[in-house]
């Protein structure tokens, strides 16, 4: 039984991740085009990072990352340790609201995120989409996100220590700057490297909230791959794809260490 169910996972895994791989092993192919292997070369990476409308759009791809995963770390700690630790009206349906993001389809969050930017512009004529829009766009799924990882280390946590530091003369920010932070700050950092990966590789909700000047290089891939594919593409593909696994995996790490 064993053997069967290694075997099943084997298989699942494949079906999942060879895809990924084959695109990987094209990106060192010296052949421009087909999948016939002809020889190794980085040749299609060395081109990446001379091509100046990559590195624009991978400025880009980092400015929104790293704005949103700032700001939906913070609103996230936050909001976690309110959840955890504190009791007000509506907590149960908040705590549940929080997986409406996480639930929703990709392309709801993506329209509405553009009907509600429509509207407000219409309304008080801001904000036009552009990099900001992209930036909220990204920030509205990311804080869930962070804040159920938050969530979870608090959870860990014995309500004891905070109560001794209070004892000992701390107040509340002082509680929250030396005891509850340190110990929280494993899954702090694992959240914000989800928002992070999240952010890096997102194409729905980036395509329905970019305006002129906003693309990024999920959206540098969609649009050359009309044109067909080419190693180009393959090799911008697998450095995304690697970047994603590498957050992923230090924040699998840092949520995993032990109190």
């Amino acid at each position: 039984m064993r053997r069967l169910l290694s075997f099943h996972a084997l298989l699942v895994y494949l079906f999942l991740y060879l895809p990924i791989l084959v695109i990987v092993a094209l990106s060192f192919n010296e052949s421009r085009r087909g999948v016939h292997f002809t020889g190794f070369t980085l040749k299609w990476y060395q081109g990446l990072f001379q091509d100046p409308r990559v590195l624009e759009y991978f400025a880009n791809t980092l400015v929104v990352a790293l704005v949103s995963t700032l700001v939906s770390t913070v609103l996230g700690t936050l909001l976690a340790l309110g959840l955890v630790r504190y009791r007000f009206p509506g907590k149960g349906f908040l705590r549940y609201l929080l997986y409406v993001p996480v639930v929703v389809p990709d392309v709801v969050m993506g329209i509405s995120l553009l009907l509600l930017f429509a509207f407000s512009r219409e309304l008080l004529g801001f904000p036009r989409l552009s990099l900001l829009t992209v930036i909220l766009g990204h920030i509205t799924f990311q804080v869930a996100f962070v804040t159920l990882v938050v969530r979870s280390r608090l959870l860990l946590l014995d309500p004891a220590l905070e109560e001794a530091a209070r004892d000992l003369g701390a107040r509340g920010f002082q509680t929250f700057l030396h005891v509850t932070l340190p110990l929280a700050w494993p899954g702090v950092a694992a959240g914000a490297l989800l928002a992070l990966t999240l952010s890096l590789d997102d194409f729905v909700v980036t395509f329905f909230t970019a305006g002129p000047g906003a693309t990024t290089l999920p959206l540098y891939i969609y649009s050359s791959v009309k044109l067909g594919v080419s190693p180009k593409v393959h090799a911008l593909s697998s450095l995304i794809v690697g970047l994603s696994a590498f957050f992923l995996a230090l924040g699998y790490a840092l949520s995993r260490r032990r109190l």
